[in-house]
């Protein structure tokens, strides 16, 4: 059973403690706040990366992604290949008055073109300016941190290791090719000069 005045008792404790701490004011706009490496303050585009996919405006819950393309027919690369389409972006914009920040678009985006921005003063006094477009959004890019180190006791991206074994045998390869061709030359060399190995006709007069 509770102690009759307990609770008041309690509530009196921790204002007593909050009255001896020193309050601290964080004199925002004048100072910007520190956020954390991980905040959710606005998204940015990078142009370049874009593939036209629709993947993120087809996965956004809020449908809150716009996107319009068109298709461009790409010269061979070659004599005698083939012409290729490719899709080229015409728009892309977010609807932030519909976003409710759920990250779903940045993270199945495949080419790595949507990242998180910590930028969070972006605000309208029209509801309708909240629709960003691609120029606005590649600005934003600018401002997005550096990804944090990776853990040094962590596995290896498998992704990684691939492409260093394929390297290293590109290069084993090379250096292969490499002492074939100098024994080779040094075999021209000793047939040229009559040094009597295996194969080589002597001339008459020779020693």
């Amino acid at each position: 059973m509770a102690v009759p005045g307990s609770g008041l008792a309690k509530g009196l404790a921790v204002t007593l403690r909050t009255m001896t701490r020193r309050s601290v004011t964080a004199h925002y706009p004048d100072v910007q706040p520190e956020l954390p490496a991980r905040s959710r303050g606005v998204i940015g585009l990078f142009e370049e990366n874009c593939t036209v996919c629709m993947l993120c405006a087809r996965e956004c819950p809020d449908w809150c992604i716009y996107i319009d393309s068109h298709k461009e027919t790409v010269p061979p690369a070659a004599p005698g290949g083939r012409e290729r389409s490719r899709n080229v972006l015409d728009r892309f914009a977010i609807d932030f008055s519909l976003c409710m920040y759920c990250g779903i678009c940045i993270e199945v985006c495949p080419f790595d073109a949507l990242f998180w921005s910590p930028e969070f003063e972006y605000a309208e006094t029209d509801i309708r300016d909240l629709v960003h477009e691609r120029d606005r959004l590649r600005e934003w890019m600018w401002t997005v941190p550096a990804p944090p180190p990776l853990d040094p006791a962590a596995e290896e991206p498998k992704e990684i290791a691939a492409a260093r074994k394929t390297a290293e045998k590109q290069l084993a390869a090379e250096a292969r090719g490499r002492e074939t061709g100098q024994q080779e030359t040094g075999r021209r060399e000793a047939g040229r000069h009559g040094t009597g190995q295996p194969g080589t006709p002597q001339r008459d007069g020779d020693a």
